[in-house]
C-alpha cells in the first residue's frame, strides 16, 4: 500500500469490540486469532534461537576484523568507515532483536537462559537488558493506551511548541534512545539505570542489579580498550555503530505505533485486542531479514511468544484469515519516519478529555479525528 495507508481503522466505543461502522463484524478474540496460526509458530527451540546468536556474533566480529585490516593496510581505508558504521549498526540492531526475544521468552522456554543471553547481547550494545525488558513488557500490556502506554503516546493538555529538543530528535534520533533510557518518556518518567524505580523494585531487584552490574562491566571493558588503542578507536569501531543502532531503535519504535488513522485509546475505551491491532507492519528493505523481521509487528504484539523466525509465517496466516485487520505500510522507512515524525511532533498534544485519537495528514491538521464524548 502507499503512503500512510492500511486496510481498516478500528474504532468503537462499546463492549462488543466492533470494527468501525463500515463493517458489521466484531473483533475476534485472541483465541480466535491464535487458532488460525500453526501451533509450531509458538514453539521456539534452543538450537534454532542460538544458531541466530552465533551467526550474528560471527557477522559482527567479521565486520570488525575486515574494517580493522582495511584501515591498517590501505592508506585511505578510513574512507570506508561510513559503510562500516551502517553495516555494524544494522548488525547491532539484529543483536538487540535477539535479546528482545529473550525478554519476551520467545527465545526459549528457559527463563535463566533467556536472561543470560539477553543480558550479554544487550549489554554489548549498551542497552540495559533487564530494566528495558520490564518497561517494554509494560508497553505490550498497554499498547495504544494514551493513559498507560510506555512511549510515543499522545500528550494530554500540553500545547505544541517548537523546541531544539524536537529538532535534535528529528535529525539525530539515536540521541532520543539514550535520553529515553535515562529519563523515560515524559510525563511517565523512568530511569532505566536506577534499580529503585517502582517498576523495578521488589521481586525484580536481583535481575535488575545483575543486569546493571554487567553493564558496568562492559563500561570497564570499553575503558580498557580505549586505554590500549585510544578513545578514537573505541569511538569509530564501537560507539558510532551503537549510535546507528540507537537510531534504528527510535525509528522502528515510532513507526510501529505512529501512522495516519491508527487509533490511540483513552483507558476507558481501550482493550487488549484493539490496542495490539493498532500497530503497523513495515518492511525494512534489504535490512529487513538482517534485523530479524522486527518490522513485522502486528503478530508480535498479538502474540509475544512467537519467535522472530516464525513471524513471517504467522503473519501470512493472520493476513489470510483476517484481511480487514491488517495494517501495512510499504513506504520507504526513512521517508515514512520523516513524514510521521513531523506529524507526531505537531499533533501529539491533545485535549484532556479525548477518548479516541488519530493522527491525520499534515496538510489537513484541522480535520484531526478525535472523540471527546
Amino acid at each position: 500500500m502507499g503512503k500512510g495507508s492500511h486496510n481498516t481503522r478500528i474504532e468503537k466505543h462499546d463492549d462488543e469490540q466492533q470494527i468501525d461502522s463500515k463493517s458489521p463484524h466484531r473483533l475476534p478474540t485472541l483465541s480466535e486469532i491464535k487458532v488460525k496460526i500453526p501451533a509450531h509458530c509458538f514453539r521456539p527451540t534452543v538450537a534454532q534461537s542460538m544458531s541466530y546468536v552465533v551467526k550474528d556474533i560471527v557477522y559482527v566480529a567479521t565486520t570488525f576484523l575486515v574494517m580493522w585490516q582495511i584501515q591498517n593496510r590501505f592508506q585511505y581505508g578510513f574512507l570506508l568507515f561510513p559503510l562500516y558504521w551502517y553495516i555494524q549498526g544494522t548488525l547491532y540492531t539484529s543483536l538487540f532483536v535477539l535479546g528482545h526475544d529473550c525478554g519476551h521468552s520467545s527465545f526459549s522456554f528457559y527463563p535463566l537462559l533467556n536472561d543470560i543471553v539477553g543480558t550479554i547481547l544487550h549489554t554489548w550494545i549498551l542497552a540495559p537488558y533487564y530494566t528495558w525488558k520490564l518497561t517494554h513488557n509494560h508497553h505490550h500490556k498497554n499498547t495504544g493506551n494514551i493513559d498507560k502506554d510506555e512511549v510515543f503516546y499522545p500528550h494530554r493538555g500540553e500545547p505544541y511548541e517548537e523546541s531544539i529538543r524536537d529538532d535534535i530528535f528529528f535529525w539525530f534520533p539515536g540521541v532520543g534512545w539514550f535520553y529515553y533510557l535515562a529519563n523515560g518518556y515524559a510525563p511517565r518518567n523512568v530511569n532505566h539505570f536506577n534499580p529503585f524505580e517502582s517498576i523495578f523494585y521488589d521481586r525484580h531487584l536481583f535481575g535488575v542489579c545483575s543486569s546493571l552490574a554487567t553493564y558496568l562491566g562492559m563500561c570497564y571493558l570499553m575503558y580498557l580498550f580505549a586505554s590500549t588503542y585510544g578513545f578514537l578507536t573505541l569511538f569509530v569501531y564501537h560507539l558510532i555503530p551503537v549510535c546507528i543502532f540507537a537510531s534504528y531503535m527510535v525509528i522502528i519504535t515510532m513507526l510501529h505505533h505512529t501512522e495516519i488513522d491508527v487509533p490511540w485509546y483513552a483507558d476507558s475505551e481501550w482493550n487488549n485486542v484493539k490496542g495490539q491491532l493498532s500497530t503497523v507492519d513495515r518492511h525494512y528493505g534489504h535490512a529487513h531479514s538482517v534485523i530479524h523481521s522486527i518490522g513485522t509487528h502486528q503478530i508480535h504484539h498479538l502474540f509475544t511468544k512467537v519467535p522472530h523466525y516464525h513471524l513471517e509465517e504467522a503473519t501470512e496466516h493472520f493476513r489470510r484469515a483476517f484481511p480487514d485487520l491488517v495494517r501495512f505500510n510499504d513506504e520507504t522507512v526513512l521517508f515514512a519516519f520523516a513524514r510521521m515524525c513531523k506529524i507526531f511532533l505537531q499533533q501529539r498534544s491533545i485535549q484532556g478529555d479525548v477518548r479516541v485519537f488519530t493522527y491525520t495528514d499534515n496538510n489537513n491538521k484541522n480535520s484531526k479525528k478525535t472523540c471527546t464524548n
